[in-house]
């Protein structure tokens, strides 16, 4: 049995999949049917993933064509790189739609998933809230619309659990009644990794499971469920217990092999005293060797990565205490997360919004 059988990884992200895939299997590359191109744009780390039907079987996820945008806008509360974020995602939303062949004139319905009263779930209906919403004026005053605007309109469906219908049959038939020529959907996602919570922004023309972030997938709203094409946009708002009790013991293991690789160091190698709250991010280098390891933890330090992943599962799940988690400054984060996602959804829709004015319609 291969080690990521042992333990499924919940994540939603197929920059994640893919890095698990080749984490398992090194020999795999391009040719197996994924396709990985980075590029980076000031603070942002811009990952394309592209999956075909091949690859789709190896990693688990839809084939087509997923972007990551990996930044720290969110969690360091920084106005100036928030809205640099929002500018980067303006333009991958505006290139992707133009690779599903909507035009700049089509209409638009945006999407909302996600329930109002949780608020590691509220991100859909805090950007519905936002975005800029044209459809009305275009029916009934079409003659107040300046040019580089286009039909827009925006919901929020709710959930199963408090609407008691399922979300995809209610897009459905807002879909019918409204005759939208795209979707855009904006859901919360769940990540293996603490370290994108909130930090990372998917796209994708794959579509999306209402409920994934949570682990409760429904029927998908997709392009082969509605025959327009829909565009997906997930921010990962959690984590599962194992997942954080698997990293925390992965970074003490760093902490010790780094403190081990200094302290073996030539004297003239060494780096000056440092604030510990102060050190460099702990990487996969920092992890000690495998007699190390069982030095710091015993019989628990022989295990792999995925082994200490099913015992962790194994000891929490009988106790009920594999919980979602979220991080406790959420409120705000969602507040500025969605103000992103909103402000790069307005400048990519209506090309007659400048970039300082996306902002203004995010209130």
């Amino acid at each position: 049995m291969k080690e990521k059988d042992l333990y499924s990884v919940r994540t939603d992200l197929a920059v994640e999949a893919q890095e698990m895939d080749v984490r398992d299997d090194p020999s795999s590359s391009d040719s197996d049917g994924v396709k990985v191109h980075e590029n980076q744009k000031d603070d942002i780390k811009i990952t394309y993933v592209t999956v075909d039907e091949t690859g789709a079987e190896r990693i688990g996820k839809k084939a087509g064509h997923y972007i990551t945008l990996d930044s720290q806008a969110i969690r360091k509360q920084d106005t100036q790189l928030q809205a640099n974020l929002a500018k980067v995602l303006s333009g991958q939303l505006r290139k992707l739609l133009q690779d599903v062949g909507v035009t700049e004139e089509q209409s638009g319905l945006v999407v909302g998933l996600g329930n109002h009263h949780i608020t590691p779930d509220s991100l859909g209906p805090l950007v519905t809230d936002k975005v800029l919403v044209t459809s009305h004026l275009f029916r009934l005053h079409p003659e107040t619309v300046s040019e580089g605007y286009r039909p827009v309109s925006a919901v929020t469906p709710g959930v199963m659990g408090t609407t008691g219908v399922e979300t995809s049959d209610m897009v459905h038939g807002i879909i019918k009644e409204v005759n939208p020529d795209f979707v855009i959907v904006i859901d919360a996602l769940a990540s293996r990794s603490i370290d994108r919570i909130n930090a990372t922004i998917q796209l994708s023309d794959t579509g999306i499971h209402p409920g994934s972030g949570i682990g409760n997938k429904r029927k998908e709203i997709s392009k082969e469920t509605y025959g327009i094409p829909v565009i997906s946009i997930g921010v990962p708002t959690v984590v599962d217990a194992v997942t954080i009790t698997s990293d925390t013991v992965d970074y003490v293991l760093k902490h010790f092999g780094r403190e081990w690789r200094e302290k073996d160091a030539p004297s003239n190698a060494l780096s000056p005293a440092m604030n510990p709250f102060e050190r460099k991010e702990l990487t996969e280098e920092d992890l000690p060797n495998e007699e190390q390891s069982q030095a710091v933890l015993g019989m628990f330090g022989q295990l792999s990565g995925a082994e200490k992943k099913q015992l962790i599962k194994e000891v929490l799940t009988p106790l009920g205490h594999n919980l979602m988690v979220t991080p406790k400054e959420v409120d705000g984060f969602m507040k500025d997360m969605s103000h992103v996602i909103a402000t790069g959804i307005n400048g990519a829709l209506h090309p007659g919004i400048e970039d300082g004015e996306a902002q203004s319609y995010s209130r």
